[in-house]
């Protein structure tokens, strides 16, 4: 009598598919946030450049270009469990941490002039910032985040 045969092991890209999945963690609260802040500036109009961009010593959450094509924004996204006791969370913005969006800014600035074609029209660059009160295990299931969307909240002058 003939011994069966062994089964053929899984092509490794499947088996390196299932460990990914197995080893792959919930997102955080601020990952969660970030994203939700991307979908409404994507459903704005605007045309998200990039996500999580170190530049300058510093991070921006997300760069986007506005609707119109002119205006490059640097995005700094608070996330919150949706709270009334706790200020909102974009109120937690340090000067520090505006001191380093500046300076994001102008470096991406800088860039952008550097490669813009000969005869095309500047684009102008602004900071913004989106809050996001996400809610919490109380709250009814599918309750979607609340976004607030503050634009030119850094380095304008009142």
């Amino acid at each position: 009598m003939a011994e069966p045969r062994p089964t053929p092991p899984p092509p490794a890209s499947l088996l390196a598919r299932v460990a990914s999945l197995l080893r792959r963690t919930p997102p955080t609260l601020g990952q969660r946030g970030e994203r939700a802040a991307a979908r409404h500036l994507k459903r704005a109009g605007y045309r998200v450049l990039a996500r999580n961009l170190h530049l300058a010593n510093a991070e921006a959450d997300i760069v986007a270009l506005t609707p119109d094509r002119r205006t490059v924004v640097v995005v700094e996204v608070k996330t919150r469990l949706l709270s009334t006791a706790h200020p909102p969370p974009e109120a937690s913005i340090t000067a520090r941490k505006q001191a380093a969006l500046v300076r994001l800014a102008q470096a991406i600035a800088s860039r952008t002039r550097r490669r813009r074609p000969p005869g095309s029209a500047p684009r102008g660059i602004r900071i913004d910032v989106i809050g996001v009160d996400w809610p919490g295990a109380d709250a009814p299931r599918g309750s979607a985040p609340a976004i607030r969307h503050h634009v030119g909240a850094v380095g304008q002058r009142a």
